[in-house]
């Protein structure tokens, strides 16, 4: 009898404890931010996930007309807030992206240039429980280490997937 119950207390640990963790396994949607794109995310495990970025922006105001296209990757570890929101995680990470731009720069500059870079990652996210929507809002700092920029500060943006 003794057995029985530890073995039913370790088995309800063990459902709760998955339950803390991560609502789905994969999401696509869109993503608006500076510019607008694609994203993909896949849990590698309970707190550990995988974020693709496809993004595009256009630009032109008087003499100043540009575009560019940035696909960035970037390892995101999410922690359960779950006493505060039932379906809410916070985020953190980093990876690296690679990006195409090209435009006329006051009838100076005219041209295409590749740059690469570095980028941190802090945001929030949601999962509703009863639809297959997840909504994550988020900062990504980055760092141009080639292709010149350096530090950028005004990446991030609002990401709305379906998730399965």
């Amino acid at each position: 009898m003794k057995k029985l119950l530890i073995a039913l207390a370790l088995t309800g640990f063990l459902f709760s404890y998955q339950a803390q963790g991560q609502a789905y396994e994969n999401a696509v949607g869109l993503r608006a931010s500076w510019g607008f794109g694609g994203t993909f995310k896949h849990f590698l495990n309970e707190t550990g996930a995988i974020e693709g970025i496809l993004n595009y922006r256009n630009f032109g105001v008087l003499s100043i007309n540009w575009s560019y296209v940035q696909i960035t990757g970037i390892y995101q570890v999410h922690n359960d807030l779950s006493q505060v929101f039932d379906g809410l995680q916070w985020y953190y990470g980093g990876g690296g992206f690679v990006g195409f731009w090209g435009g006329d720069f006051n009838n100076r500059i005219d041209g295409d240039q590749t740059y690469i870079g570095i980028v941190g990652n802090i945001g929030l996210d949601y999962a509703f429980p009863d639809i297959p929507l997840n909504l994550s809002v988020d900062w990504i700092p980055s760092i141009s280490l080639a292709g010149g920029g350096g530090f950028l500060g005004e990446a991030g943006g609002l990401a709305i997937r379906y998730y399965f």
